[in-house]
């Protein structure tokens, strides 16, 4: 069958998008990996299927490079987001979307920008989860050859945040794949490698569980805020760099959650035989 899609990124950070509510879609997750491939399918970061919910306004699901589903995925709600004003799917400059970590509040603002409500993060091992017990901060973690002081969250996917000297003579493709795979994180791990500028200004690189390093991660941006606050480095208010441009994230003291603002763009449409 012929499959329509649509080509989307938030600073760089790429995806395929399929559209559920507007046509009918074969069974997903099967298609996902092949997708998702840069030379025998279309190629992405990830693959994202919208759908319509019962609990919210719409639904999410996202799929990684390796076919495996997550939870969570800010960039990608941007894009989403992105996606339903410009097809018109709804007339409402906020509406709420449901994933597997639950129901996430998006707001269009000016241009292409986009703010996303990614709620409360966790900093319970158990619950991240951790092989371990309480909080993970500033935690002394041997991988391989070399001891890293690690924190570690959940902003509805699992991240390990590691604060580096200097960012570009780090060895992240050595040491991102061997934090995913660790055994201290049983449903593996986002690896976050970064370099504070300023108490509001923070650079990072990052190692995405089953898609390896991207040029952004949403959820990324926010946990190395959150890390980096927790560790006094930072306010409440910072500018992440990516490697696709930057994301302002902001946690709000008042009720806990994070705020993430940043562009989506759409690429690009097409068909594809499956």
């Amino acid at each position: 069958m012929k499959l329509k899609f649509t080509k989307m990124h938030g600073l760089g950070n790429d995806f395929v998008l399929l559209d559920g509510i507007r046509g009918r879609l074969p069974p997903v997750k099967k298609m996902a990996k092949k997708l998702c491939d840069r030379r025998f399918g279309i190629g992405c970061d990830q693959l994202l299927v919208l759908e319509k919910s019962r609990r919210a306004d719409f639904k999410m699901a996202i799929f990684n490079a390796d076919g495996s589903q997550v939870e969570m995925c800010g960039n990608g709600l941007r894009c989403l987001a992105h996606y339903i004003h410009a097809k018109k799917l709804s007339r409402n400059k906020v509406f709420t979307i449901e994933t597997l970590k639950g129901i996430q509040v998006a707001r269009l603002m000016s241009g292409d920008q986009v703010e996303i409500d990614m709620g409360e993060p966790c900093l319970e091992a158990e619950e991240i989860p951790v092989k371990l017990t309480g909080q993970v901060l500033n935690h002394a973690l041997w991988v391989e050859d070399r001891e890293f002081r690690v924190t570690c969250l959940s902003m509805g996917n699992p991240h390990c945040v590691i604060f580096v000297e200097e960012l570009d003579d780090f060895p992240f493709e050595k040491y991102g794949p061997l934090l995913e795979h660790h055994p201290l994180f049983p449903n593996r791990v986002n690896a976050e490698f970064v370099q504070v500028h300023s108490s509001s200004a923070v650079e990072m690189r990052v190692w995405e569980r089953g898609a390896g390093e991207t040029l952004a991660c949403g959820s990324g941006a926010c946990a190395v805020a959150v890390a980096a606050h927790l560790n006094h480095l930072v306010g409440r208010q910072v500018a992440v760099q990516l490697k696709g441009g930057v994301l302002k994230i902001h946690w709000n003291q008042e009720n806990n959650h994070v705020l993430m603002t940043g562009p989506a763009a759409l690429v690009y449409e097409g068909v594809i035989d499956v």
